[in-house]
């Protein structure tokens, strides 16, 4: 029977979780570790420090080393990173002496549960670290493993290996089962519906920094678009004809970006925008805040557009010298026409599987990858993720008020929205003790804030400003709000 000799939240000496019946890929593995010169090389700890730069790891998180192997991987991130990490493998045999003496002597840090990947994971964490372990596992398992490992672990770091190995051959056997290409790597997570936050590839080594793929496969799903597929489509055929520059991960970075989203309280903090924009700080717009900046004096960084609707071209006149377009595939060829192609950056929204096919096509052509943004239904919602795959995490934002503020739902015209804030068509949204008066596209946006949050809010640093309904969701940890009944049904 299995026994569980110690709670793993309590970071006790070893757990050992014994397999029934230990099968031919386990067996093989405890064989090699018996080999002495085979932990001579280990790849978890020498990547530990990229993990770390990636992750928004803070003391005595906790981290579990999927494959730990000798556990030297897992030492370096409770050493260096101050986590608390539990050691998982299937070979119980897989430590170096001196770390199952840790286990001992650094039992507040350091803990074993022996376990198999291709099967339920009896622990969890917030953060996974999973290096030379996927290569090695049988293709006919491949997917359930990267799913019971992103189910164990909010925020998982993968490291794989692409080429075939050498030290099984010194037991006549064969350790690398799963040999494939970066692209198919990455073709592998988007299709399970993973955050790519960052990703790289060697050439013999790839390594994929991801998120929370269960909860961000519920938010595409959620994500409403506002047209047709068949548009969607369509706009995509169009854009990605084009060749322009696609946006793809990059390093996580410290610099802090201003991102302007439209809300009516943009006017209340103009001068601090101003000043913060004169200081250097970087600018960052969506839709109609870009006009509103420079109307204002401001000259965005970069501008971030995702409507597929034709008049969204508006967003993008005047043009600013210096400035990055960031235009969805699925935008409108209008708003393409009217960008220079030097300045246009493409990036591309995760979206139903029988629209992004076009993008899978396109690009699997070219030997190329794509990575989706995931998000909701409006574009902060998808400019927040699409920053963070940037390397951006640290944002101060205005004019995200989810909110109306009397008569005004944006801090300047937009027409189209004009309909929506009639009266007798708002809502009223409670969050804490406040209530807000919302449109309905208001209050789906701030419910859908919730749910994307729910699966990056490990990975960004938010600073809303002002007093709307996101702000006040930040400031209460809001899990839920409540929708009351329209005014007149009162």
């Amino acid at each position: 029977m299995s026994t569980v000799k110690a709670a793993v939240g309590g970071h006790a000496p070893t757990v050992l979780v014994q397999p029934v019946q230990p099968d031919y890929e386990q067996l093989k593995y405890e064989k090699m570790w018996k080999i002495k010169w085979y932990r001579n090389y280990s790849p978890g700890e020498k990547v530990a420090q990229i993990f770390l730069k990636q992750a928004n790891i803070q003391p005595d998180d906790e981290v579990i080393d999927f494959g730990t192997g000798t556990g030297r991987g897992a030492l370096m991130l409770a050493l260096f990173g101050r986590a608390k990490v539990t050691m998982v493998d299937f070979a119980v045999n897989c430590l170096d002496d001196d770390v199952r003496s840790a286990l001992r002597t650094q039992h507040t840090r350091l803990n074993f549960v022996q376990a198999d990947l291709r099967r339920s994971i009896p622990v969890n964490a917030k953060y996974g670290y999973c290096t030379d372990v996927m290569e090695h596992i049988p293709p006919a398992d491949v997917d359930a493993t990267l799913i019971n490992v992103m189910k164990a672990a909010q925020h998982v770091f993968f490291q794989i290996c692409l080429v075939d190995d050498h030290f099984g051959a010194h037991i006549g056997e064969k350790l690398h089962l799963t040999v494939q290409p970066y692209q198919w790597w990455l073709n592998k997570f988007v299709a399970l519906g993973a955050v790519v936050h960052w990703s790289s590839d060697d050439g013999s080594t790839a390594m994929f920094y991801v998120s929370a793929w269960n909860d961000a496969s519920e938010l595409v799903k959620n994500g409403v678009i506002n047209v047709g597929n068949e548009l969607i489509r369509d706009n995509i055929r169009s854009s990605i004809k084009r060749e322009l520059m696609t946006l793809r991960p990059y390093d996580k970075q410290d610099t802090t970006v201003m991102v302007l989203a439209g809300g009516p309280s943009l006017d209340e903090f103009k001068d601090e925008i101003i000043a913060k924009r004169l200081a250097g700080t970087v600018l960052v717009t969506v839709n109609g805040a870009y006009n509103w900046a420079i109307e204002n004096g401001l000259f965005p960084s970069a501008q971030i557009i995702v409507d597929a609707q034709e008049h969204n071209k508006r967003f993008v006149a005047p043009l600013v010298s210096g400035c990055k377009y960031m235009i969805a595939s699925q935008c409108h060829p209008a708003v393409f026409d009217a960008l220079p192609p030097e300045q246009t950056l493409l990036w591309h929204s995760a979206i139903e599987p029988e629209v992004s096919k076009e993008l899978d096509e396109h690009y699997s052509a070219k030997g190329e990858a794509w990575y989706p943004s995931i998000g909701g239904s409006t574009v902060m919602l998808r400019a927040l993720p699409l920053l963070r795959m940037l390397g951006y995490y640290k944002f101060e934002i205005y004019g995200f008020d989810s909110c109306m503020q009397g008569d005004k739902h944006h801090a300047y015209t937009q027409e189209e929205n004009d309909g929506d804030s009639n009266p007798a068509r708002l809502v009223k949204v409670t969050c804490g003790s406040e209530v807000f008066s919302c449109t309905s596209w208001q209050a789906s946006q701030a419910q859908e804030f919730m749910d994307l949050i729910h699966v990056i809010g490990d990975e960004v640093e938010l600073d809303v400003a002002g007093t709307g309904l996101i702000s006040s969701i930040i400031k209460e940890g809001a899990s839920a709000f409540i929708n009351e009944v329209p005014p007149e049904a009162s």
